[in-house]
């Protein structure tokens, strides 16, 4: 069987994708490299910002889109594609790791993004209690508190600014003396009350009991803190589709609203699309557009 679409990844971008793709009449599947999977909205422990559903935990809201897909019969693989080539036909064929093969007309490739890790102690232990990678998603549950923010990035630079509109204190912790961020942001933050810098020191650990209490410094140095922030980017997943693709300098696929690629067929959503904003909700609209693209395409 040719699938009119193969649809790579199963989190809130591919889920949805799959829904309008079924409502489209077109053959459909969803491939997936984990059981079950619904992406990594199902390692938030709270999600208050997505539209309806104030409150819910990202593991429920992943398991809400996918009993969706599920009552309209989407259908779903468990593997992982090792690799995606378009034949001459124009027909694509995914190869799986156990060298099994399908082919599709077209392909919707939402297999995200992967926030950068900090790897030190304490990091893992309180992801969801306290160690967050979103500083939008998150930092409402941190007004008229203290946090941290790691990094000295864009990113790092950028939610220590939306934190200060919310939080009490903000520390920028920062193992070098220079930033790679933009120098204007960098100067807003220096004008902010509630903005401390501070320079050529590491978190040597992330400490807590029930929840994060604080950061120690390699010098000895301990911080209190309510949250941490750890802002060091993300990784796009696009080593399967970047000899395929046009990507960003940041290694993101180069598309518009619509996810096509500049190679016919192919489509991209969520996370791993060139996007300012990358939340559940525009995974939710992205996967929309890009089915809704991949139906006119087939016309």
């Amino acid at each position: 069987m040719v699938y009119d679409v193969s649809i790579i990844g199963s989190g809130p971008a591919g889920l949805s994708a799959a829904i309008y793709a079924k409502r489209a009449n077109l053959s459909a599947i969803v491939i997936e490299k984990e059981y079950e999977g619904t992406g990594q909205i199902a390692e938030s422990s709270r999600v208050d910002n997505y539209l309806g559903m104030p409150g819910i935990s990202g593991y429920d809201l992943g398991e809400t889109f996918r009993e969706h897909a599920v009552k309209l019969e989407v259908e779903f693989l468990e593997q992982e594609v090792t690799r995606i080539q378009k034949e001459e036909s124009g027909q694509f064929q995914m190869t799986f790791s156990d060298s099994s093969v399908i082919e599709s007309k077209t392909v919707i490739y939402a297999a995200g993004a992967s926030p950068r890790r900090a790897d030190i102690p304490g990091e893992k232990e309180y992801v969801g209690k306290g160690v967050s990678y979103c500083a939008i998603c998150d930092g409402s549950f941190y007004r008229g508190k203290k946090v941290a923010v790691l990094g000295g990035g864009d990113t790092a630079l950028d939610d220590a600014g939306y934190l200060a509109g919310l939080a009490e204190q903000v520390y920028v912790i920062h193992r070098r003396k220079e930033f790679r961020g933009a120098a204007a942001t960098v100067e807003k933050l220096r004008e902010k009350e509630n903005v401390t810098f501070v320079l050529e020191h590491q978190v040597k650990e992330i400490t807590g009991e029930a929840k994060v209490t604080g950061v120690a410094l390699e010098d000895g140095t301990a911080i209190d803190v309510d949250g941490v922030f750890v802002a060091f980017g993300s990784v796009p997943q696009t080593a399967l589709v970047k000899d395929l693709v046009e990507l960003d300098p940041a290694g993101y696929v180069k598309a518009d609203e619509t996810g096509e690629t500049s190679l016919a067929g192919l489509y991209v959503a969520g996370d791993v699309r060139t996007k300012k904003l990358r939340q559940v909700v525009t995974a939710v609209s992205d996967g929309a557009n890009a089915a809704t693209a991949v139906a006119e395409y087939l016309k």
